[in-house]
């Protein structure tokens, strides 16, 4: 399998995912500005839509959402517990947390990264997310990762995410729960291979 990432963006988590799996990948870095890989090759050559996360399988077919490559990647290693079980309600639980990050957070983080955006729109957006957080840290109040005890895929989701807040200028301080959160998921092995491949870490 070959991911397409951009160093720091939501290709992230499906980086961290596929290190907790365990599988054999090739990471090529798709800067997002400039769409050359490595090689000078044109981005859209390969993912016509141009954005990252893109996952391109052995036989050729590919993935270009996040939340799908994600389950996709858990569903290949059923024994690591990334992903509950297909059909059960506990999956259903992992697709609501997967969406949540998708379109209440990361949708919301976008306009932070636009030179373009508003002042008023950026402010909106701060307090919009503020709001999400702050119900986030609620729902992590008694739990180890958001589905219990058990890390799952959308954990590298949410950790990817609110790592953008130091870019932004959004403290995460008032939310000790998360805070503590991403601390356990900082340390976990994957996330350090993940984060030192993009080069996030030293």
């Amino acid at each position: 399998m070959k991911l397409y990432y951009s160093p720091g963006a939501c290709s992230l988590s499906p980086h961290i995912a596929l290190h907790e799996a365990g599988l054999a990948f090739e990471a090529i870095p798709a800067p997002t500005k400039t769409h050359k890989l490595p090689d000078g090759t044109d981005y859209y050559t390969i993912n016509p839509l141009g954005y990252v996360p893109y996952l391109t399988l052995d036989d050729g077919r590919s993935l270009h959402e996040g939340p799908a490559i994600v389950q996709y990647i858990a569903d290949q290693v059923p024994a690591k517990n990334l992903a509950p079980v297909n059909g059960t309600y506990a999956r259903y639980k992992l697709q609501e947390w997967l969406t949540f990050i998708g379109t209440e957070l990361h949708r919301s983080f976008s306009p932070l990264f636009d030179p373009a955006t508003p002042a008023e729109t950026k402010a909106a957006a701060i307090t919009k997310l503020q709001g999400r957080l702050n119900w986030v840290d609620g729902e992590l109040a008694d739990k180890q990762y958001l589905m219990g005890d058990s890390f799952t895929v959308a954990d590298g989701y949410l950790f990817t995410v609110t790592n953008w807040a130091q870019y932004v200028g959004l403290d995460l301080s008032p939310y000790a729960n998360i805070v503590a959160y991403r601390a356990r998921v900082a340390a976990r092995p994957a996330v350090v291979a993940a984060m030192k491949a993009e080069g996030l870490l030293k």
